[in-house]
């Protein structure tokens, strides 16, 4: 069965090798998701550029995998709400209730997993 290609947004992308978001980037790639990557600081994974801003032009993203805690993701939540991804994961430490109410609340599937897990155990 051929697996349907997510257009993925990493959110609190990094260059860092130690860092979850670093290696979720090559377990996605190695699995050919198209991959965004939002962080705090710009750099280049591959072939794709690190954001710093929000960007207008990435349309059709299936998924959002947070790497950043709750007090960070404020800034984030009318952003994230105009992208209308199907659905956010919640990676560890990254859970937060009152922004996935309002997720749910506005048709946004949201999941306290770990990506990579979702991807070693092919349910991503």
């Amino acid at each position: 069965m051929k697996q349907t290609l997510k257009t993925t947004l990493i959110i609190g992308a990094s260059t860092n090798e130690e860092r979850y978001s670093y290696k979720a980037f090559y377990k996605l790639r190695a699995a050919d998701h198209p991959v965004y990557a939002l962080g705090f600081r710009e750099g280049m994974l591959e072939d794709t550029s690190i954001y710093t801003e929000h960007q207008d032009s990435w349309n059709d993203i299936d998924t959002i995998t947070l790497y950043l805690g709750p007090a960070r993701q404020e800034s984030y939540y009318d952003y994230l709400l105009t992208l209308k991804p199907k659905r956010i994961i919640f990676n560890p430490g990254t859970e937060n209730e009152g922004f996935e109410k309002r997720l749910r609340d506005a048709g946004i599937e949201t999941e306290q997993s770990c990506t990579l897990v979702l991807l070693a155990t092919n349910q991503y």
